[in-house]
């Protein structure tokens, strides 16, 4: 099941606002499957530099903080999105197998990270 346009205030600044309804909702979209939950999620980013400092400041979030991903805006950009999917909720999927801990080649767990 894919589902898409969710609400502004549960997702990340730099998710861009859908113009369709006065940004209410961000364009943003995840793959949920039966026995894992989300396999991919994904949104288009936020090109225009004065909207995303505008939704840091909405957010208090401190511009400064942020100087490297603003730059990233300031100097040109293009509309853009991106996406992710977890290689280890694939092989769950794909598999049938029950517990995700089971499909991770290097499962961290307490204990058993050596320095």
């Amino acid at each position: 099941v894919f589902v898409y346009n969710y609400p502004k205030k549960i997702k990340a600044f730099y998710m861009r606002d859908n113009d369709e309804d006065g940004g209410e909702t961000v364009n943003a979209m995840d793959l949920l499957v039966p026995g894992v939950g989300e396999l991919v999620g994904g949104s288009q980013r936020e090109e225009r530099l004065d909207v995303l400092i505008e939704k840091m400041k909405e957010l208090d979030l401190n511009v400064d903080d942020y100087w490297w991903y603003l730059d990233l805006r300031r100097f040109g950009s293009v509309p853009h999105a991106g996406y992710g999917l977890g290689f280890e909720r694939l092989v769950t999927y794909v598999c049938g197998i029950e517990n995700i801990r089971d499909a991770i080649a290097f499962p961290r767990y307490p204990g058993n990270a050596e320095f």
